[in-house]
C-alpha cells in the first residue's frame, strides 16, 4: 500500500506544582477535565452528547475543529490527531494537540501551577502512559503469520535507538506473560542509572491483544476503524512520546517503510530476534550503549547493525517511490550513521541523546548523583509544553531542534482538518454543528456520524475519501426533514429539488 494513512494518540503527564504563594487546590484529574471543557467553551470541537464506553460518559471528551480528538482516558487528557497521509501532516497535527492544551492551561492562567508533560512514565510511582501509534495497511496485509509478526517485533524492539525519550532510573514491575508454558520473570533489583527507552520496562509481551496491562511490542486487536474488508490498522503501543519533530517523524516513517517491506515478502527473517522483550529490555539498559542482541538463530548482533540492514532492504526496493520516501531513507541513514560518534553529535534529533547531554552536563556542573531528586525534576522538564520552562524548547530556541512544521501551519491546524483523508469531511462536520447546525443532535465517531436516533447512520469507511461534499449534503438533507420547507430556506441554504415536494404534516 503506497498511499499512507497514520496517526498519533498522546495521553499527558500532569504535575501540579506546590508553591506556597498560592492556593491551588484542584487535583489532577480536576485540572484535565477543566483543560478539555475550556478548550471546547472555545467552539473548538464538539463535545459527545452519549457513552462511547462504559468509562466514557456524555462529555468526556469530543471531536475538536481539526478532526482530531480530545477526551479524558484513565485520568488522563489525551489527544488522538486526526488521519493524516504524509509525515508533514502528522507531525503538524500532533503538535497542534500540544499546543492547544498548553495554550488552555496559559488562559486559564495556571502555567505557574500546572505543567502538562508529554513524557511517558511517573518517575516516583512507576505509572506509565501511553504513545499509541496507527497505520492503515491493506486487508491482505501478513499480519497473521508468526514470522511477520516477529519480524515487526523485531524493527519495534531496535528501532528505541533513535525513537526512545530516555528516563532515569527503571522499574520492574512483575510482567504478565500471555505465551504458554511461559512463568512470570524473576524480578531482578537492578540499578540504572540512564535508560534510552521509556516504555521498555513496561512491555512484557511480544504479542497481545490487550492495550492496558498486559501491554505488547506488537498489539493483534483487529479494529480497523475503516471497511474491514478492505483495511486493518496496525496499532502500536510500544513507543514513546517525542518532543523532538526529527524523532517523530522518524517513529513514524521508517515503521510505515518496515510495513511496507513486509507486504512485499523482502523482510528478512534472519532479523527475527531470540526474545523482543528481553531484548528491548536490555537494549534500553544498556550503559555503554553497544546494543548487543541475540538473534533467533542463535548469532550475535546489535540493535545498530539490524537498523542498517533494515535500511538497506528498504533502500534496495522503496527508493525513489515518491519524495517523503526518499526523505525517511535519507535521514534513517544519517541518524544511524551519527548514533556511534556519541549524543552530541545528534543533539535536537533524537530525544534520548538530547536529554541524556542536557543531563550529563547539568549532573557533573552540580556534582549530583543520577538518581538525584533534582536531576529527576529536569528529566520530567525536558518534556513540558510550557515552552518558558521546558528544556526541550531551548534546542528549538538555539536552533539544534530541528523542525519539519512552522509555527503558523501548527496554528492553522488548531482548527482545521487536514486535506487528502475523511478527516477533511468530519471537519466541516463539526464547524457546521458549531455554526449553523448547532441546533441538532449528533453521535460522531472515526468511521461516521449520525444526527438523529432515526437518521441513518453516515459512514466514512474509507480513509483515502475526504467526504466533505457528502457531509455537506447529509446535513442540508436532514435539515428538509427536521425543520419545514419555509423555515429551512429562510436560515439562507437552498431546498434541494429532490425534497422540496415532501409534505410536512
Amino acid at each position: 500500500m503506497k498511499k499512507r494513512i497514520f496517526g498519533i494518540e498522546t495521553e499527558y503527564g500532569l504535575l501540579i506544582k506546590d508553591n506556597n504563594d498560592t492556593d491551588f487546590r484542584l487535583d489532577p484529574m480536576q485540572v484535565a477535565n477543566k483543560i478539555k471543557n475550556h478548550i471546547f467553551s472555545k467552539n473548538l470541537g464538539v463535545l459527545d452528547l452519549h457513552y462511547r464506553a462504559n468509562d466514557e460518559p456524555p462529555n468526556n471528551g469530543g471531536f475538536l475543529l481539526n478532526a482530531g480528538r480530545l477526551y479524558l482516558d484513565m485520568g488522563h487528557l489525551e489527544y488522538a490527531s486526526p488521519e493524516c497521509s504524509n509525515l508533514v501532516d502528522l507531525i503538524t497535527f500532533d503538535r497542534a494537540g500540544d499546543t492547544l492544551i498548553q495554550e488552555a492551561v496559559e488562559e486559564l492562567g495556571w502555567a505557574d501551577n500546572v505543567s502538562f508533560i508529554k513524557n511517558n512514565v511517573d518517575l516516583e510511582t512507576n505509572a506509565t502512559f501511553g504513545c499509541h501509534e496507527n497505520y492503515l495497511v491493506g486487508r491482505g496485509f501478513p499480519f497473521d503469520e508468526g514470522k511477520n509478526l516477529k519480524l515487526l517485533s523485531s524493527f519495534l524492539t531496535t528501532r528505541i535507538i533513535y525513537c526512545g525519550t530516555g528516563r532515569i532510573g527503571s522499574c520492574d514491575p512483575h510482567p504478565f506473560r500471555d505465551w504458554d508454558g511461559v512463568s512470570p520473570q524473576e524480578v531482578v533489583d537492578e540499578q540504572v542509572d540512564f535508560q534510552i527507552s521509556q516504555r521498555a520496562d513496561h512491555i512484557p509481551n511480544e504479542f497481545h491483544r490487550w492495550v492496558q496491562y498486559n501491554r505488547a511490542i506488537v498489539n493483534t486487536r483487529d479494529e480497523p476503524l475503516a471497511d474491514p474488508s478492505k483495511y486493518r490498522r496496525i496499532h502500536l503501543l510500544v513507543g514513546d512520546s517525542n518532543m523532538s519533530e526529527f524523532a517523530t517523524a522518524m517513529k513514524m516513517g521508517t515503521t510505515t517503510l518496515m510495513l511496507e517491506i513486509m507486504q512485499l515478502g523482502v523482510a528478512k527473517k534472519e532479523w527475527i530476534l531470540a526474545d523482543s522483550v528481553q531484548s528491548m529490555r536490555s537494549i534500553s539498559r544498556d550503559q555503554e550503549f553497544k546494543w548487543d542482541v541475540i538473534l533467533a538463530s542463535g548469532a550475535p548482533s546489535t540493535a545498530l547493525e539490524l537498523q542498517l540492514d533494515m535500511l538497506d532492504t528498504c533502500k534496495k526496493h522503496l527508493a525513489g517511490t515518491n519524495q517523503e520516501t526518499d526523505w525517511i531513507l535519507e535521514n534513517w541513514e544519517s541518524v544511524l550513521t551519527d548514533l556511534p560518534k556519541g549524543p552530541e553529535a545528534v543533539l535536537g534529533r533524537v530525544d534520548w541523546a538530547s536529554k541524556y547531554w542536557m543531563l550529563s552536563e547539568f549532573k557533573n556542573e552540580e556534582n549530583l548523583d543520577w538518581h538525584d531528586p533534582w536531576l529527576k525534576s529536569l528529566d520530567l522538564e525536558y518534556h513540558n509544553l510550557n515552552k518558558e520552562s521546558g528544556l526541550f524548547w531551548g534546542l528549538e530556541a538555539s536552533g539544534d531542534g530541528y523542525r519539519k512544521t512552522t509555527d503558523p501551519a501548527v496554528d492553522h491546524a488548531k482548527k482545521n482538518p487536514p486535506r487528502g483523508t475523511r478527516a477533511y469531511g468530519r471537519g466541516e462536520l463539526i464547524k457546521r454543528l458549531i455554526g449553523q447546525h448547532s441546533h441538532m443532535g449528533y453521535l460522531i465517531d472515526w468511521i461516521g456520524f449520525r444526527l438523529s436516533k432515526t437518521d441513518d447512520p453516515f459512514l466514512m469507511l474509507d480513509p483515502f475519501i475526504s467526504y466533505k461534499e457528502d457531509v455537506i449534503e447529509h446535513l442540508k438533507q436532514f435539515e428538509t426533514g427536521y425543520l419545514s420547507p419555509d423555515e429551512f430556506e429562510s436560515r439562507g441554504n437552498p431546498l434541494p429539488n429532490s425534497r422540496k415536494k415532501k409534505s410536512y404534516e
